[in-house]
């Protein structure tokens, strides 16, 4: 009898604004036959560090965060946060 402990990232999306979002699904299996999952769910903003992040996120995030998205997710924050203080 044999248990295992799987994590995979079985979603990523990434959004109009850049953000990528990924879900990590964690499985526990005996003998070949799934007992569990659980998910546990990340965001990513345009320009973060990447560092420790799956290799298939870093993958589309350093697809999906060309300069332009960077610049202009970073504009939008901005913006938003001059509405917020006025």
């Amino acid at each position: 009898m044999a248990i295992t402990k799987q994590t995979v990232v079985d979603q990523i999306t990434a959004t109009e604004n850049g953000t990528v979002l990924y879900r990590e699904a964690t499985r526990i299996i005996e003998d070949g036959v799934q007992l569990t999952q659980t998910y546990h769910r990340t965001s990513l903003t345009p320009g973060q560090d990447l560092t420790g992040q799956p290799a298939n996120v870093v993958a589309i995030a350093n697809t999906v965060w060309t300069s332009e998205c960077i610049a202009a997710y970073q504009a939008a924050q901005a913006a938003a946060a001059q509405r917020m203080g006025a």
